[in-house]
């Protein structure tokens, strides 16, 4: 049986994204982006919490989010979980990575600006990081890299009521 690995998650940058190249010169972008969320504890009080989710895009995607995104900027990703391995620089032994490799993004927040004043609209960017590349093992370093970027399963962009959010009363774009 196939499996299905698909992660949809909406936060903001940790960090500005690290734009780096492959020996065979394709963009990659490494950043975080802090979820937050929040549930009742076992006495009924709100209980704040946030999980930092490691990012990584591909191909265009990669040098679209070093041109547009900052730390501090909302995004909504949808990609698969990927885990690698590498071996420390110092010897240590073999270091694991779990991350989130983007498929599509949205750019959130108000319309025609982000986080630092630049410019962009906030549903006006999806995309294929794959872009008809699929990276492997020699051109991630140690990683362990597995064939196949799936499609989307955005076919559009949110509105822009709500601060780019759907409103629950119409699809959105989501798939379910």
């Amino acid at each position: 049986m196939r499996g299905f690995n698909r992660a949809i998650i909406a936060g903001n940058l940790t960090r500005d994204p690290e734009v780096r190249y492959t020996v065979n010169k394709k963009a990659y972008a490494s950043f975080g982006i802090a979820v937050n969320s929040r549930r009742k504890n076992a006495n009924g009080e709100w209980q704040e919490n946030t999980d930092y989710i490691n990012v990584v895009a591909w191909g265009s995607n990669a040098e679209t989010c070093g041109k547009y995104l900052k730390k501090g900027s909302p995004v909504l990703v949808e990609g698969r979980i990927h885990t690698g391995s590498y071996d420390a620089k110092d010897g240590s032994g073999k270091r694991y990575t779990t991350d989130i490799w983007i498929d599509n993004m949205i750019m959130l927040g108000a319309s025609g600006q982000n986080a630092s004043g630049g410019g962009y609209q906030s549903s006006g960017y999806q995309g294929s990081s794959s872009g008809g590349y699929t990276p492997d093992d020699e051109d991630f370093g140690k990683s362990i890299g597995e064939s196949g970027f799936g499609g989307g399963v955005f076919s559009q962009g949110f509105a822009d009521d709500n601060n780019g959010m759907p409103d629950g009363n119409s699809d959105g774009g989501i798939p379910f």
